[in-house]
């Protein structure tokens, strides 16, 4: 039997994945979470062979609680699911050490598959956001945000961003906002390493 601590905050949406996989025979779901931060609590009182954990969860997110949860329990494998098929939070799901990285709309026998495959110590990501991570050099942001993240990346903030680019101080923030979402990054900061480091924009000059 694969044990499975499943952290998911929607309880229709948890139960009903608990219920399916424990059909399955080789599967049990031993413990549940709904929040971020009670991922190592209830990891470390069951001892699950794999955690499938929700990227989008209150407290900490799931890419923080799978980073803590592999500090912890350093043998328990990883199955992020997510609803955003962003190659930024699938580069910092695999940098906090999850094995898998799945998308929800994926039927549950691909779930099941992905878990046993997990707990075989192997690298699950789906296959469509895998494509997208492989063409990456293309990318997600439009001119105009672009822009303003390589000005967020100079030492700029909203203000002169706006003054520079001719925009409202509203926009620069709706523009900085999209961003983060696109790339997957916790904050602007994040989201001007991880554009650099993917190629999207350049990177601050320093004299």
């Amino acid at each position: 039997m694969i044990r499975v601590l499943l952290a998911e905050d929607h309880g229709v949406v948890r139960g009903a994945l608990t219920a399916l996989l424990n059909l399955t025979g080789d599967i049990e779901v031993v413990a549940e979470a709904d929040r971020g931060d009670k991922v190592v609590p209830r990891a470390l009182s069951c001892g699950p062979d794999v955690a499938v954990i929700d990227i989008e969860m209150p407290g900490i997110d799931g890419v923080e609680a799978t980073r803590r949860l592999k500090l912890a329990m350093p043998a328990c494998g990883v199955l992020i699911l997510t609803g955003l098929a962003s190659t930024g939070l699938l580069r910092r799901a695999m940098e906090a050490g999850a094995g898998g990285f799945l998308l929800k709309e994926a039927p549950t026998e691909r779930l099941a598959e992905s878990i046993r495959r997990v707990a075989q110590g192997e690298r699950v990501i789906d296959s469509s956001l895998a494509l997208a991570a492989m063409s990456a050099t293309t990318t997600p942001l439009t001119d105009r945000e672009a822009a303003v993240l390589g000005l967020v990346g100079s030492g700029a903030g909203t203000g002169e961003i706006a003054a520079r680019l001719h925009l409202s101080t509203a926009t620069v923030r709706n523009y900085i906002s999209s961003v983060i979402t696109k790339t997957g990054a916790r904050n602007r900061t994040d989201a001007v390493r991880i554009a650099v480091e993917s190629g999207w924009i350049e990177g601050p000059r320093h004299s």
